[in-house]
């Protein structure tokens, strides 16, 4: 059974984001990047699954520039067999990148694509859905647990209500959660054994796929600052507090 995983390079989660100067998106220049972390949670299933014999080979894609290819070695080295790199230099929404997955998934025939249920770029969590919609398969999003038997993917998903199970029929596709798995540390022999796997640049002008954006950034603001907080000394002050800010 071949898995298909995705994952995109994006800001590093411990990075403060800066504001570009003339508001027209997020400063990406000199600024440490890394695999999206909901990304890295669907490799560690993907692998999981090729290490109890369930998966005979796992292949990531990404899209972006060729910088990208590093974002791909890290799934290398978590135990993906290759990867490829649809190549762009341009921003790609939500939609483009299910279509341009559609046609990857069309040619491997995979049995089984993980996505992270979002980036923490854009936290736009459409893509795993999109994608579902245009292969016609079953999906299961922001999964907690995952059992594949036969051709059956059992699914434990969780709702604002609590957890739900799903039975899904293969081929399907899955969107991680945070509680899904712990992806693992990467060893230094991996990390050497990662350069040795192969990569396969598709540019994206090669797919066919209208890339025309849908949506358009007007501008990009960073959120007020908060103001600072106040002690009180017992209750009476509170309630007085609360009168003066007319929250009462």
């Amino acid at each position: 059974m071949k898995i298909l995983v995705t994952v995109k390079r994006v800001i590093d989660y411990h990075t403060t984001i800066r504001i570009k100067a003339d508001g027209s998106g997020v400063e990406t220049a000199n600024v440490k990047m890394s695999m999206n972390p909901f990304d890295e949670i669907a490799v560690e299933e993907a692998v999981r699954l090729k290490e109890k014999g369930i998966a005979t080979e796992v292949i990531a894609v990404a899209i972006g520039s060729a910088a990208c290819q590093e974002t791909l070695r890290t799934a290398l080295a978590m135990g993906a067999d290759s990867g490829i790199l649809v190549e762009t230099t341009t921003d790609v929404e939500p939609l483009i990148a299910a279509k341009i997955f559609q046609k990857i998934a069309e040619d491997i025939q995979p049995r089984l694509i993980i996505l992270g249920k979002q980036a923490i770029d854009d936290d736009s969590n459409q893509t795993g859905q999109m994608l579902a919609g245009l292969l016609r398969w079953p999906q299961g999003t922001f999964i907690s647990q995952l059992e594949i038997t036969a051709d059956t993917a059992l699914v434990t998903r969780e709702m604002d209500e609590g957890l739900e199970t799903l039975s899904l029929k293969l081929p399907a596709v899955i969107t991680t959660d945070l509680r899904l798995n712990e992806p693992r540390y990467l060893s230094l022999p991996n990390i050497v054994q990662a350069k040795k796997k192969p990569i396969r640049t598709l540019p994206l002008t090669e797919l066919s796929i209208e890339k025309a954006p849908h949506c358009n950034v007007l501008q990009v603001t960073a959120p007020k600052a908060r103001q600072a907080g106040i002690r009180v000394a017992n209750v009476a002050e509170l309630l007085q507090k609360l009168h003066e800010a007319q929250l009462l």
